[in-house]
């Protein structure tokens, strides 16, 4: 991973306010992604996240605040070829071969990649010559890759790039992005793969009703999270007093099992031991997944 200090960040949020009558979407983020990170956005749906990407992208204006990509607006930064977007809507264009595509979109950008080069990170060289419309799901969805590839952009946006993938053509995704990334270039995706995140994000950033509630690496989510998880089987027992025992951060019943999230699992085991409470007992990792819904939890609204 490569940073270049001393020149503005590949991506800057400063007090970034988008609303859509009364729902405020983007509610006041403050961002920045320094050049050669890899990022994850992770979010609910309606969290905010196509809204945050659209105003990167340029794509829409901020009521308030501003955006700016290596240090201009997004919309000079898109046409200078500096920003490269994979986005989930669009349509095959007909009659058209990969190859003749890929070579068109790079004709409009200044300092194209090489067509067989994008071709070749995106893993569909062996396509070339096939019509678009005639692709499979997955294979469009890396002809995408290629084309967001095809001006050889600083900057790649991808919103949930595997989507239309299986296991397979998904671990190939990830080998290509990864050599577009270890050239120096900057990765920011969206995912509802939280493994993905945590398996080829530097940083994690996740979003909540239009705001970034939670930005660090995989680790260090998963230990604001409460850094392991005890669970036992309750056998009747009520789960009076669970919340206050050492290192306990929250209490939840799933059936007949209590699990608690602990800062500290072996001082919570201890006491769970001296209150006799220790059949079925199980200690593991807090997981993204556990993270993730820690961070964005509802809370119900009073009646």
């Amino acid at each position: 991973m490569t940073k270049t200090t001393g020149a503005p960040p590949a991506v800057s949020f400063t007090g970034a306010v988008k609303t859509y009558g009364e729902v405020r979407a983007v509610d006041g983020i403050d961002l920045r992604i320094a050049r050669g990170e890899t990022v994850a956005l992770l979010g609910r749906n309606g969290a905010g996240k196509s809204t945050t990407i659209a105003l990167l992208l340029g794509l829409v204006e901020a009521d308030a605040g501003a955006v700016e990509l290596f240090g201009a607006s997004p919309e000079r930064s898109v046409r200078s070829g500096r920003v490269g977007a994979m986005l989930q809507e669009g349509r095959a264009v007909p009659r058209v071969t990969v190859r003749e595509l890929v070579t068109f979109v790079a004709g409009r950008y200044p300092a194209p990649l090489p067509v067989a080069r994008a071709l070749e990170l995106a893993g569909i060289a062996e396509l070339a010559g096939r019509r678009v419309d005639r692709l499979s799901g997955g294979q469009t969805q890396r002809v995408r890759f290629a084309v967001a590839l095809a001006g050889n952009p600083s900057l790649i946006v991808l919103d949930e790039p595997t989507a239309a993938l299986d296991v397979e053509a998904r671990h190939a995704f990830w080998d290509s992005m990864r050599a577009y990334a270890r050239r120096g270039h900057t990765v920011l995706f969206s995912t509802h793969h939280l493994e993905e995140a945590d398996a080829h994000a530097d940083r994690i950033l996740v979003i909540d009703r239009g705001r970034i509630v939670a930005d660090g690496s995989g680790d260090l989510l998963k230990r604001s999270a409460g850094g392991n998880l005890v669970s036992f089987d309750l056998a009747g027992r009520g789960t009076q007093g669970l919340s206050l025992l050492p290192g306990v951060r929250s209490v939840e019943v799933r059936g007949d099992r209590a699990l608690l999230r602990t800062d500290d699992s072996d001082a919570t085991v201890v006491a769970l031991a001296e209150l006799g409470a220790v059949r079925g007992l199980e200690v593991a990792p807090a997981s993204l997944d556990d993270a993730f819904l820690a961070l964005t939890a509802r809370i119900p609204e009073a009646v």
